[in-house]
């Protein structure tokens, strides 16, 4: 029986006054996606100037390589507004591009040697310089090719006058930001029990181009020649092929509580690792990387979801939610759609605001080094084969079909999605989930699944891929940005590529400070 950390608390938000509430909800998205050229391979031009400044521009800038674009919505309390900004971001940038494309999947395709991957290059200021050398070190670290996987990552964050409704209501005696990050710690606890469903519904990465191995052995068949894949994969983008690294395997940042949590990349970001050590951190006047410790910084820690606060003196990650708490998640476990120009469809925030809200009412108790190993086989399995008739998951140490798993869930989900079609109207968020429901016993239905089909006719994935992105261009060039908004952009770029020049003229001291500084 579904259990909360305040049965009180989920009847009163049931109801339609206090649900109201709700409608303060902040929602925003990061997308990633890989400049090509022509020809499908990695973009080897510079980021376009007429994007403005990586560095400062607020809503385009790259991730990793100067051809990884990252495009970023501001947060916003309209459910409607992140996607529909970020088609405008999109259908500026798609007048920039010179003929290039934004490739369609999360899995890159023709990338090359792994040392021609371009790192982002942000200028010549030491704030710039210090995101170039901490990329530098994730590629001496994981490899390059690793970096360009793209994907989509979904900010969420309730709002103060719930946390005060939620705090009375739990009769919660602790100091406000206390109560703020012991909730959101129990939700990440929940979403690491539960977020296997993400993959499953919306997973769209079951096949990689055979180029991506670089000649490494996989348990992937051929499902035409140049392409691999899983036969019942969902997302081989979270896999260990993909970001989930097995180099991080033995970081044990548990998420039990907020100081659990920042001590431990706290000691990781000063914990010396021999293997990075014997790599080197300078070679010269030359860095290779930020430092030879387990992290360079808190952000190269790969997690499905992590708890997020902009610092309001600069500070560090870890060291701003140590002292103000917890802000907002940031749930990363998005596949990009192909079969969207955008990468996203609608109904991904709709699902992801009923499962988050599910996992911060439901009780959460500590997980345990065993629990953590079922939660993490339970992802490997769905990622790898979530799509596979009479799959199992772990629950309690015990094997349990993987469908009536997941309709379980979605029965605890629908309280919830009644919850939030009472706070904004209508019925979305309970019809969401009801045609998201099918997807479970309809496999084919899934994303990934319709990946494989597409594939499969058009000879392979980065046929496949490549027609999408042209697609998709063609698409987005046919809705043109209206005076007003183009202007916006335009401007923004400006200003961007102006603050870049006024802080590379300050007085910058000596880079090898600037790192000090950081950590300190």
């Amino acid at each position: 029986m579904l259990k909360f950390t305040c049965c009180d608390a989920v009847q009163q938000f049931s109801r339609s006054g206090q649900a109201q509430i709700l409608r303060g909800i902040t929602r925003g998205y990061e997308r990633e996606c890989l400049r090509v050229d022509s020809a499908g391979k990695l973009a080897a031009t510079p980021h376009p100037v007429e994007l403005g400044s990586k560095l400062t521009h607020p809503w385009i800038t790259t991730d990793y390589s100067e051809a990884l674009l990252e495009f970023i919505t501001p947060p916003s309390q309209d459910p409607e507004f992140p996607l529909a900004f970020l088609r405008d971001i999109h259908r500026f940038s798609a007048q920039h591009l010179h003929g290039e494309y934004m490739w369609a999947g999360s899995m890159p395709c023709v990338v090359g040697q792994d040392k021609d991957i371009p790192i982002a290059d942000y200028g010549s200021s030491n704030a710039a310089r210090f995101k170039y050398v901490y990329r530098e070190g994730l590629g001496l670290r994981y490899g390059r090719q690793m970096q360009t996987i793209a994907g989509a990552h979904y900010n969420w964050s309730l709002p103060e006058d719930f946390w005060a409704a939620l705090k009375d209501c739990c009769s919660a005696s602790q100091p406000d930001h206390e109560f703020v990050s012991e909730r959101y710690f129990g939700l990440i606890r929940n979403f690491q029990r539960y977020g296997w469903l993400i993959p499953y519904l919306f997973g769209a990465s079951p096949a990689i181009c055979q180029s991506f191995l670089q000649g490494r052995k996989s348990d992937l068949l051929e499902l035409v020649p140049g392409t691999l894949y899983g036969p019942y994969a969902t997302s081989l983008r979270m896999s260990d092929l993909g970001y989930q690294n097995r180099a991080q395997a033995n970081l044990r940042v548990g998420v039990n509580s907020l100081t659990e949590y920042t001590q431990a990349l706290e000691a990781a970001i000063r914990t010396p690792d021999p293997f990075y050590a014997e790599l080197g951190v300078r070679d010269g006047p030359h860095w290779k990387q930020l430092n030879a410790n387990l992290l360079q910084i808190e952000n190269e820690f790969y997690a499905g979801m992590r708890p997020k606060r902009i610092g309001k003196l600069g500070e560090r990650p870890a060291k701003a939610l140590q002292r103000y708490g917890v802000e907002y998640v940031e749930m990363r476990l998005f596949d990009l759609n192909p079969f969207i120009d955008i990468g996203i469809a609608p109904e991904q925030s709709t699902f992801a605001d009923v499962l988050l809200l599910m996992c911060l009412f439901r009780d959460s108790p500590p997980i345990t080094s065993r629990e953590q190993s079922e939660n993490d086989e339970n992802r490997r399995r769905v990622v790898n084969r979530g799509r596979q008739p009479g799959l199992q998951l772990l629950a309690h140490n015990r094997e349990q079909p993987f469908r009536p798993l997941a309709h379980e869930l979605f029965d605890d989900m629908q309280p919830f999605a009644e919850m939030l079609d009472a706070a904004y109207g209508g019925k979305r968020y309970s019809s969401t989930l009801q045609g998201l429901r099918g997807r479970i016993d309809q496999p084919d239905s899934t994303p990934s699944a319709q990946v494989l089909a597409g594939a499969r006719e058009q000879g392979g994935f980065f046929s496949y891929a490549l027609q999408l992105s042209q697609q998709h261009l063609n698409e987005l060039l046919a809705q043109p940005l209206d005076e007003v908004s183009n202007a916006k952009f335009v401007t923004s770029v400006q200003t961007s590529l102006l603050e870049q020049q006024q802080l590379e003229a300050k007085d910058q001291g000596t880079f090898e400070n600037f790192v000090t500084s950081y950590y300190d």
